[in-house]
């Protein structure tokens, strides 16, 4: 004890500081907070994204919308815009009309996360039901796992009430009935007069049956602050029946930090699994990075391990983000367009361009 205290004194000068900590901490409330923590205490700006630019997509963004502008809960903002997507017969990649397994059978994968409690559910080859989000979100719910597949998954949905339906639409049969005639090396599958004719003419076949991993992410932030999204798809086209992407891999397809923001990829899932993509991304903007620079980062880490052990790097990610504070974001592997994605906040529906990580000439 340094001299010139004595004991008593020591004791009421540490009482007293104690007390005015104790004080200052009713006071303010960011007082030994994190960084991220007093980010989260601002007034947060309602805003939803997703990884979809055509009209479903934008029709998406304005019923998300509707649910955060009347004060509800990023959650449902996410789960009402993906489900609306999901039942659009035109979209080939999620939901009903997505493409086959190479059996010609629609096996859906969705993953859905709430930042405000930290929890998540997913869901994977699930078979027969058109709004997998929604079966994700009961998993999270209603159940202490985080996820279910194939019949489990099904039985699940159905106990909730899901109805069962085909989910193959003649648009994604046509296609896969296309791919399976052109692709198959069993000699009793010929191809049929029209793609003789079409390769006679010089169409690419190649080009037009190409395989297909695309996918939906919807992320949103409300007006109390909290984040939550979800992913959904159907996975690669032609896949290997029971074959599982990122989309319902919590930290690679998907991933959500109340205190930071959201990430979601689409492409081959592969890739982004390995990574760990979604976490990658939200670690980097707690690190300070901005989301379009966290998604680039992302893209440079998986390419930098595959030129470490000499191989080349294969394309097909793109990766979006939005962080607590109203910055989203958004990066794709290779091309020579920039990657867009739609944005509804109160200013309006915006079509954002990103970034190309190794642009092609």
């Amino acid at each position: 004890m340094p001299s010139g205290i004595t004991r008593r004194l020591f004791f009421r000068q540490s009482f007293l500081a104690g007390a005015g900590a104790l004080l200052w901490q009713r006071l303010n409330p960011f007082a030994g907070a994190s960084p991220g923590s007093r980010r989260a205490r601002r007034a947060a700006t309602p805003m939803i994204i997703t990884s979809k630019t055509n009209e479903t997509g934008q029709q998406a963004m304005a019923l998300g919308w509707e649910v955060l502008s009347a004060g509800g809960s990023a959650l449902d903002a996410v789960e009402k815009a993906t489900n609306h997507i999901e039942q659009d017969p035109e979209d080939t990649s999620v939901g009903y009309g997505g493409l086959p397994n190479e059996r010609g059978v629609v096996q859906l994968d969705a993953s859905i996360m709430d930042g405000k409690t930290y929890s998540a559910g997913s869901v994977a080859s699930l078979e027969n039901i058109k709004y997998p989000s929604s079966v994700a979100r009961l998993v999270m719910e209603r159940t202490d796992h985080v996820m279910l597949v194939g019949p489990g998954a099904l039985e699940f949905a159905r106990s909730w009430g899901f109805e069962e339906e085909n989910l193959l639409t003649d648009k994604a049969r046509q296609r896969w009935l296309m791919w399976r005639e052109a692709h198959s090396d069993r000699d009793d599958w010929g191809p049929p007069d029209h793609l003789k004719q079409r390769e006679e003419q010089g169409a690419s076949l190649d080009e037009e049956l190409a395989y297909t991993y695309g996918t939906v992410n919807v992320l949103a932030v409300d007006a109390a602050g909290d984040v939550a999204g979800i992913t959904s798809t159907s996975g690669l086209s032609y896949k290997i029946p029971g074959r599982i992407g990122d989309s319902p891999i919590i930290g690679a397809g998907l991933y959500v930090d109340n205190d930071v923001g959201a990430a979601g990829a689409t492409g081959r899932g592969e890739d982004v699994i390995k990574s760990c993509a979604g976490y990658y991304i939200v670690m980097r903007m707690k690190e300070g990075r901005t989301p379009q620079q966290a998604c680039e980062d992302a893209l440079h880490m998986i390419a930098g391990r595959y030129r470490a052990v000499g191989l080349d790097f294969l394309p097909g990610e793109k990766f979006v983000a939005i962080s607590k504070d109203g910055e989203y974001g958004c990066c794709t592997t290779t091309g020579r367009r920039p990657p867009r994605m739609s944005v509804m906040s109160e200013a309006g529906l915006n079509i954002f361009s990103g970034s190309v990580a190794f642009p092609t000439e």
